[in-house]
């Protein structure tokens, strides 16, 4: 046997060996992660006819605390997506003092893919990437109305990987 046939022979067999782990790409509008720490969880949902809102999502901690979060992207030459996080803000009409209350986490939304290589959330529409950053979350939960004996008591940490998505 040639050398070149045993070499792709061996590539052959390395190849099938491999698992299939193809899977379907998921819109990050229906993409859920998870913190390991915690157990907390995210679900994004489509944002609608906004024409600011880029991302829409709930924060699901303990003790069944649900945090509304929205993504923004900001203008300009160094545009980001300035993600929020809201603990039982009021509905309607709401004052800036009033949102700037209810707010528990605020700053740029990060993500990361297989390989590490950072990058910004992606706007609807995309494929979700493989985790999410979210810089300085646990110690503003932490200071938070939400936390503590009527709230929730497991401080995630700042990364979420993707665990699935919705149907």
């Amino acid at each position: 046997m040639t050398v070149a046939i045993r070499f792709l022979l061996s590539i052959a067999v390395g190849v099938a060996a491999v698992p299939a782990t193809a899977h379907a790409a998921c819109p990050i509008q229906l993409a859920v992660y998870g913190e390991a720490q915690s157990g907390a969880e995210i679900d994004f949902t489509p944002t609608g006819t906004s024409a600011m809102i880029t991302n829409t999502f709930r924060m699901i901690l303990d003790n069944n605390v649900v945090l509304d979060g929205i993504a923004m992207w900001t203008e300009g030459s160094a545009a980001r997506p300035h993600g929020s996080l809201m603990y039982k803000c009021p509905t309607g009409d709401v004052t800036g003092e009033e949102l700037a209350a209810c707010t528990v986490w605020e700053g740029v939304i990060y993500s990361a893919d297989e390989k590490g290589a950072v990058g910004l959330l992606p706007a609807e529409g995309a494929d979700a990437p493989k985790s999410l950053i979210f810089p300085d979350l646990g110690p503003s939960l932490e200071m938070s109305a939400a936390y503590g004996p009527a709230g929730f008591s497991k401080v995630p940490w700042d990364i979420f990987v993707l665990k699935g998505c919705q149907e």
